[in-house]
């Protein structure tokens, strides 16, 4: 939680990126993929990493063997299959590893993968808690690995587009940045699931965490328990806030006042299932007002950028400038994305595609990614400082 922590480890990283390894990697060589983790969300992006040139998936790891038979379905047949990570990093005919576990796994294996030569694609939030922040970046630049955050939004070409409209002055002043991730979807339900306790190895799902029995729920809900998980904050949350952080040149919040309630999921989830947070950034002279809930999907997800002259609105699938009064800058829309205003997925433009093939590109040409480890460490350390004020009852400040 301290201020300069993982900061000063990020500050003699020269932004042009690392030396090539020993290996190297050529135009035409193929670039070999570990999956560490094969639940839902690596399926998903299985979907668009199978499809990148010169990217072969030859190994997949998971603790729970219906996901490892799944994670095989989409990749090589020959691909080996794993229930200890460590394997996978062990092999040396493996280039890189696509890291999709529950989070408080992330950071183990993001240093453990560096520690082994291996470049890394880690799912958000980067870190389960501040006090990681250090260590996962230490471990990327010690070791010069490519590490690349799951923080799709900044490989969308609509938002960088974006982005240059907030740096050219368009907005005005900007002080204020209003974040939703409102969905209407019954995930707390806790009906029987049907998962076979011997068909998972429980301590490895556990980890660090706490020792505790097997919860068939908790396995496949770890979002919603503090051991596993943070809650809306870092799952949802973290997406816009990192997008906050880009284009506004910002890194963590100083301060955080936060809300929580559990409106449906009472008794079955740990964090609240509808929040609230502000969070300060008081040398900026900047507010960030986060709302979510699961209850009603008004506003969806987008963000909201408030400016003197003009607010942008920005979703994943489009962009819009609406002027204020007497303003100077031209209204402007920009939509890529078919379907309604403020959709978790649009096919066009395709997050994970271009985000993976940024990754494959930075392996090859040892370039800093779009998303490397410092940015996935400020984007969660915002996360982290609401959730301490959500649990503390009490303002959170960063020290």
């Amino acid at each position: 939680m301290h201020r300069r922590q993982f900061l000063q480890t990020a500050a003699g990283v020269a932004a042009a990126g690392y030396p090539a390894t020993s290996r190297g990697y050529f135009a035409n060589e193929t670039i070999r993929v570990g999956v560490l983790g094969c639940g839902g969300r690596a399926r998903h992006l299985l979907g668009s990493l199978t499809t990148l040139p010169g990217v072969k998936v030859t190994a997949v790891c998971d603790v729970w063997a219906p996901h490892r038979e799944e994670g095989r379905k989409l990749v090589d047949p020959a691909a080996t299959l794993h229930v200890d990570y460590r394997e996978v990093l062990d092999d040396p005919n493996i280039d890189a590893v696509l890291i999709a576990s529950p989070d408080h796994w992330h950071v183990p294996m993001t240093v453990d993968a560096c520690a082994a030569g291996k470049d890394v694609y880690v799912e958000k939030p980067l870190t389960h808690d501040l006090e990681e922040g250090a260590r996962v970046i230490a471990a990327q630049n010690d070791h010069q690995r490519i590490v690349q955050v799951g923080m799709q939004q900044r490989s969308m070409p609509h938002l960088q587009e974006a982005y240059e409209i907030v740096k050219s002055g368009a907005l005005g002043e900007i002080h204020k940045v209003h974040l939703t991730w409102n969905r209407n979807t019954p995930r707390w339900k806790r009906n029987p699931l049907g998962v076979d306790p011997s068909s998972v190895d429980w301590p490895k799902f556990v980890g660090n965490a706490p020792e505790q029995p097997f919860d068939e729920y908790r396995f496949r809900n770890w979002r919603w328990f503090w051991d596993f998980g943070g809650g809306i904050f870092t799952d949802l949350m973290v997406h816009w806030i990192d997008v906050v952080h880009w284009f506004l040149g910002l890194d963590h919040p100083q301060e955080a006042v936060s809300i929580g309630d559990w409106f449906q999921a009472e008794g079955v989830w740990e964090t609240p299932d509808t929040v609230q947070t502000l969070l300060r950034y008081p040398e900026q002279q900047v507010q960030a007002y986060f709302e979510g809930t699961f209850f009603n999907a008004r506003n969806a997800s987008m963000c909201e950028f408030m400016g003197t002259q003009a607010t942008l609105y920005i979703d994943r699938g489009r962009y819009e400038v609406h002027p204020e009064r007497n303003s100077k800058t031209p209204a402007k829309e920009l939509i890529l994305g078919q379907g309604p205003r403020g959709a978790d997925f649009y096919d066009n433009p395709n997050g994970e595609l271009v985000h993976l093939a940024n990754w494959a590109e930075c392996i090859r040409t040892r370039a800093r990614p779009t998303a490397p480890a410092e940015a996935g460490v400020s984007a969660a350390s915002a996360a982290h400082l609401a959730n301490l004020a959500l649990r503390s009852g009490e303002t959170a400040r960063w020290k």
